[in-house]
């Protein structure tokens, strides 16, 4: 546990978007986590990074970001704001297993976890990691690929969804 405490305090240190004063989300104390244009490669690698920390720490394998799982689970954020819930099907009734097929994975899904929330990726993965089911997804030891895409609404709330596949 004290491994995983100090890589996610490492990971935590390493975001570097700022939260912009927002009165119209009073749930995140006037704070929003805006993600600009161009930051998706630092955000994404930025994940990767704390995932291999936490999976370092565990004693699994490193995973690598791949293509697909990234459309898979960019496509999945989309789909989740427009239905305005945080579940694992599509609103044309697509498993998430559908999804990763696809989007072109020819490996197999380990597991996907989302999120509904104003909190940047790494305080995400904070929360998944303290959910016994979620954290197992992350720190599945047959886990070799990893996707990771999130759909920001105006008012700034992020749905996030990341896909391990082996």
């Amino acid at each position: 546990m004290r491994g995983f405490l100090i890589s996610l305090a490492a990971a935590m240190a390493l975001a570097a978007c700022t939260p912009t004063p927002s009165p119209q989300n009073p749930g995140t104390g006037g704070k929003v986590y805006r993600i600009r244009g161009g930051q998706t490669g630092k955000v994404q690698f930025r994940m990767l990074d704390s995932v291999n920390s936490l999976r370092q720490a565990s004693g699994a394998q490193a995973v690598e970001l791949n293509a697909p799982l990234n459309a898979a689970a960019a496509t999945h954020s989309r789909d989740m704001s427009v239905q305005n819930r945080p579940w694992h099907f599509g609103s044309d009734g697509s498993s998430p297993l559908d999804r990763v097929s696809r989007a072109g994975y020819t490996g197999i899904l380990v597991g996907e976890v989302i999120s509904e929330t104003y909190e940047t990726e790494l305080e995400t993965l904070a929360a998944w990691m303290e959910d016994p089911g979620t954290r197992s997804v992350l720190l599945d030891p047959t886990a070799v690929n990893m996707g990771f895409a999130w759909y920001q609404e105006p008012g700034g709330k992020i749905w996030w969804t990341l896909i391990m596949g082996g």
